[in-house]
């Protein structure tokens, strides 16, 4: 179920409601991908037959690659009317407790944080979890911070 608002303004209220998304399958080729923009070849995220003894039985994902995914992950599930744009105001706070092997499925858990008003328009302090199917601890927890400007 997704946060559906009717105004920016009405994001002050919305502080605790919280959504969750769908599940989203982690791939081999999205790992390499992500390796080739990043120029991060580090085995445990491409070699699978070395990491196959590694420390995680499997290749697994770069952080950051499950933290880029965010927009993904959060797609829709925080709607707000009378939005003109929506600008990544930065983060405050990203923890990685897990790493996520590839070929797990992935989802995010977002929450409103807070919200203020402010001269550009509210800034709101989203808390994402992106959870690992069938894993009792999380992938990542990210504070993050959006600015949606109000149409005018």
């Amino acid at each position: 179920m997704s946060i559906v608002l009717d105004s920016p303004a009405a994001l002050t209220g919305a502080v605790g409601s919280s959504a969750t998304g769908d599940w989203f399958s982690i791939d081999q080729d999205r790992v390499q991908a992500f390796a080739d923009a990043t120029e991060d070849w580090q085995w445990i995220h491409l070699d699978a037959e070395r990491a196959a003894s590694g420390p995680f039985g499997a290749t697994i994902a770069h952080g950051y690659l499950t933290l880029s995914l965010l927009p993904r992950l959060t797609r829709g599930l925080l709607s707000v009317e009378g939005t003109a744009m929506v600008v990544n105001y930065g983060l405050d706070k990203v923890r990685f407790l897990q790493p996520v092997v590839v070929g797990s499925r992935v989802r995010a858990v977002t929450e409103v944080a807070s919200a203020e008003s402010s001269a550009q328009g509210y800034r709101v302090g989203l808390r994402t979890t992106v959870e690992i199917e069938g894993a009792a601890k999380p992938a990542l927890v990210a504070e993050t911070i959006g600015l949606f400007v109000p149409q005018v």
